[in-house]
């Protein structure tokens, strides 16, 4: 199954890769990762897709924990954040396809029944830009390639994840924003403490 982290990190040459090469130590796939600046300074948000187990999420979960760069590490699923992907799409749309240039007005409806946008118009491709859900994305690939249309390339982004709601007080202090007299939440168990309390393999 497909399980999805988001992972606060410190903003440092080679995090990525030993974010990667913990998962090719753990003989797990990664379907996608997405990293970029978050909220704080000096902190990377990293959306990590991959495909294993049930039961590894917190096998997955702790070893990241183990590397003093985490920050904080979150599981989500798609009822408790939103979920989004970008991605582009090169469609070939020049006089010489089978269509002609009456092809470039019914590309031009697809991606208005998809809500993706035209962002270049070339004369022999059209460019489209969508953001939604894998599948929407994977929806609007099909029906091209059902149309008979040509798609010369394709570009996407993978998962990028946040929790609906605010922050929860375990994320704002692995941030550092948090104010240390504030109480533990309620709904927080006993073991549930901060990162970076593993032991060492």
């Amino acid at each position: 199954m497909l399980h999805t982290f988001v992972a606060l990190v410190d903003d440092k040459p080679g995090v990525l890769t030993r974010v990667a090469s913990l998962f090719r130590r753990l003989s797990i796939n990664i379907v996608s990762l997405t990293v970029g600046e978050s909220e704080a300074a000096d902190t990377s948000r990293m959306t990590i897709v991959c495909e294993a187990p049930e039961h590894a999420a917190d096998r997955i979960r702790a070893s990241l924990y183990k590397l003093e760069i985490t920050r904080h590490v979150d599981e989500v699923g798609r009822s408790e954040a939103v979920i989004r992907e970008l991605c582009l799409i090169k469609v070939a749309a020049g006089p010489n396809e089978p269509n002609g240039l009456h092809s470039r007005s019914q590309i031009f409806e697809l991606a208005d029944v998809f809500r993706a946008r035209v962002v270049d118009l070339a004369p022999e491709s059209i460019m489209l830009e969508m953001t939604g859900s894998s599948s929407k994305i994977e929806g609007l690939i099909q029906v091209l390639r059902e149309s008979g249309y040509t798609i010369l390339e394709v570009s996407r982004t993978g998962r990028m994840a946040m929790r609906r709601g605010h922050h929860t007080s375990r994320v704002l202090k692995a941030l550092g924003t948090a104010d240390a007299t504030e109480p533990p939440h309620p709904s927080r168990r006993k073991t549930d403490t901060l990162p970076n309390q593993f032991e060492s393999d």
